[in-house]
């Protein structure tokens, strides 16, 4: 089975007239576990109520929103600002520390084609890292531009809030049927969706194709590979 399909069935053609927006984690990083251990540690410490699954659950969501929530949950009172920033730098730090983080199997293959097609390759993240685009371009080479970057800073509201995916598409210029949404957590899927988008989810984590569906994805693949097979074939039939 090459991929899970609903019941939306819509093609990728002429890829350099495309916009594809790539989440980060999970998707071009195979950081969720570093990600998920470091949440559980920093919560534990502090008494808050987030698990690892918790993690995988609400990726997406900025890490601001996430503190914030939980703070508000514990002390039944609305957090500061500092407190908030505090705990996002320790949850950070735990993370750094826990080592370098690879590419996700695979995706540098997906990257390449769609750079070599002419698509436009976007990063639409709830990540705040300063050194973000450095890093794209330290690990996958110079497929990353700031200006088609959507980051924590250039929001006002992060997934599920169509709010980021509607930023890049408006600054993509083309129309909603051009762009295409990647990604693998449930609330990155609602806000593609919420954005008008087409939304492929590659599940690269622990949750269900089930709950990728849920949230209305109009793809579901377990692999980059199954995905970059589902774009090379679009291509294909578009050349016959």
């Amino acid at each position: 089975m090459t991929c899970c399909v609903n019941n939306i069935n819509k093609y990728v053609n002429d890829l350099k007239n495309k916009a594809f927006f790539f989440d980060m984690d999970g998707i071009l990083f195979d950081s969720m576990p570093y990600h998920a251990e470091a949440w559980e540690e920093m919560a534990a410490l502090h008494g808050l109520n987030f698990t690892a699954m918790d993690c995988y659950i609400q990726e997406g969501r900025t890490g601001q929103d996430v503190i914030s929530h939980c703070l508000r949950e514990k002390e039944h009172r609305e957090p500061t600002d500092e407190e908030v920033w505090a705990l996002y730098h320790e949850k950070t730090e735990r993370f750094r520390a826990k080592g370098p983080v690879l590419p996700v199997a695979g995706v540098q293959q997906v990257l390449d084609y769609l750079h070599g097609a002419g698509a436009q390759i976007w990063v639409v993240t709830g990540s705040g890292q300063d050194s973000l685009l450095k890093h794209l371009n330290d690990t996958f080479g110079l497929l990353f531009a700031r200006e088609r970057m959507i980051t924590a800073y250039d929001v006002e509201h992060g997934k599920p809030s169509p709010e980021p995916y509607l930023k890049a598409w408006e600054k993509s210029g083309l129309g909603k049927e051009q762009c295409f949404v990647i990604e693998n957590a449930p609330l990155g899927v609602r806000a593609g969706k919420a954005a008008g988008l087409t939304v492929y989810a590659v599940n690269t984590g622990p949750l269900s194709d089930e709950m990728l569906y849920a949230e209305q994805a109009d793809r579901v693949f377990h692999t980059m590979a199954q995905l970059l097979e589902y774009l090379t074939q679009d291509d294909n039939n578009t050349k016959k």
